[in-house]
């Protein structure tokens, strides 16, 4: 399965992310690429403890339903409720947004499994370092789609 620990799989969303322009036009949904790269960075400092969510009490109610098809092969759907904290609507700057994340998938690669959040995900509760690896490399593919 597909994770932001696997070599080939982080080279490739490197990749992806350093092919990325400014003018890229979204296939659907509601954030520019900016936006976009700014709602992947704060899900990648929630999972390097960068920056620490609450629980949501509708995720402390229903995420355990949701958790085993979050982080099984099946792609994430589209359209798909956001949590607030990861929702950006005022401009971003692509470039500096750009390099944070390629920054910031670097460092969740390197470090490895020892330096990920033991804290629960918002919505999902708590996840292994690899599920937190799974559920990051999903995220991206599902928004570099």
């Amino acid at each position: 399965m597909n994770n932001l620990y696997n070599q080939t799989d982080f080279n490739g969303i490197l990749k992806r992310l350093d092919n990325l322009q400014p003018n890229a036009v979204r296939q659907w949904g509601k954030m520019d690429v900016a936006q976009m790269l700014a709602h992947l960075n704060a899900f990648l400092e929630t999972a390097l403890n960068l920056d620490p969510q609450k629980r949501m009490l509708i995720g402390r109610i229903l995420g355990g339903l949701f958790k085993t098809r979050y982080v099984s092969e099946k792609q994430f759907s589209k359209n798909r409720p956001t949590g607030k904290n990861y929702i950006f609507t005022d401009l971003q700057n692509f470039e500096k947004e750009k390099s944070k994340a390629l920054q910031l998938v670097r460092q969740f690669y390197e470090s490895g499994p020892t330096k990920c959040t033991g804290l629960p995900h918002p919505f999902f509760g708590y996840l292994t370092p690899n599920a937190w690896a799974i559920a990051q490399w999903k995220h991206f593919d599902h928004h570099l789609r």
